[in-house]
């Protein structure tokens, strides 16, 4: 029998791990909690309702470009009222508008990071 898996937290190649990860700090106002030039890790503040729940995210350096659209991708919840202010921040931080959406009462705005990494906000 296996023991029951966790998820640590997703890894996203990059380019450049310490410029996304500085645009992710940002964005979610969390911490750097590891930094070398090939990985770079982000964490939620330590003592938030984060810390400890949500998974930090690992910035890896790979030698090639992104070339298709995420299989998976980050939603990062804002709450209804907050979705268009939230994504124009984030689209001043250099993130780019891909498209909204709506099923029904919810609703989101796709965007990408600096290095095309899809992700929406809702």
């Amino acid at each position: 029998m296996f023991p029951p898996l966790a998820m640590r937290g997703p890894d996203e190649g990059s380019a450049d791990p310490r410029n996304i990860a500085s645009f992710w700090e940002a964005a979610l106002g969390w911490r750097r909690t590891f930094d070398e030039v090939d990985q770079v890790c982000v964490e939620p503040p330590e003592g938030s309702p984060e810390d400890g729940v949500a998974p930090d995210i690992l910035f890896l350096k790979v030698p090639e470009p992104k070339a298709v659209k995420n299989r998976i991708h980050l939603d990062v919840f804002v709450g209804a009222d907050n979705v268009t202010a939230e994504a124009a921040k984030l689209i001043e931080r250099d993130a780019t508008h891909l498209h909204d959406g709506q099923e029904g009462p919810p609703r989101w705005i796709t965007l990408s990071d600096p290095e095309g990494n899809e992700f929406c906000v809702s």
